[in-house]
């Protein structure tokens, strides 16, 4: 699942390349973001439940307008990318259990991604391209303690 600040560098990164944002295009963000479309035709038949008069032009031209910016990579199935050369400033945000919090940008999330990887021999030899990362409803051992 991606996050609010993730989609707000993208809508960021919509507006800076000269897009309105719309309710339409806020919805077709929503629905790339947090499904797990494979195609257009999907993305599409998933929001012609919610907006019967979008059509399936404004699909395409937003898939498109989205590939242009980095935001999404068609080789990785709508997922959001990440990779190296990642210049988002606050790609993720690390909450420990202290309540204190660490912001990292794509690259340094990128960088620890592969180094933790590496070092417990899952991508020896390999480059992170994109991380799928989805967020869980469990309650930490912590908030069940307290209860």
């Amino acid at each position: 699942m991606v996050t609010n600040m993730q989609k707000d560098i993208i809508v960021q990164k919509l507006r800076d390349s000269g897009c309105r944002i719309t309710k339409q295009r806020l919805m077709l963000l929503d629905i790339i973001l947090e499904e797990d479309c494979s195609s257009c035709k999907e993305i599409f038949y998933k929001a012609s439940k919610l907006d019967k008069t979008l059509g399936t032009a404004t699909v395409y031209r937003m898939i498109n307008t989205l590939e242009d910016i980095g935001a999404i990579s068609r080789k990785n199935m709508y997922r959001v990318a990440c990779g190296m050369d990642c210049c988002a400033e606050r790609a993720c945000t690390i909450t420990l259990d202290d309540g204190s919090s660490i912001d990292l940008t794509g690259a340094e999330w990128n960088r620890i991604i592969q180094s933790g990887l590496e070092t417990n021999g899952y991508a020896v030899g390999k480059k992170v391209i994109s991380v799928d990362a989805r967020s869980c409803d469990c309650t930490s051992s912590e908030d069940r303690k307290n209860a």
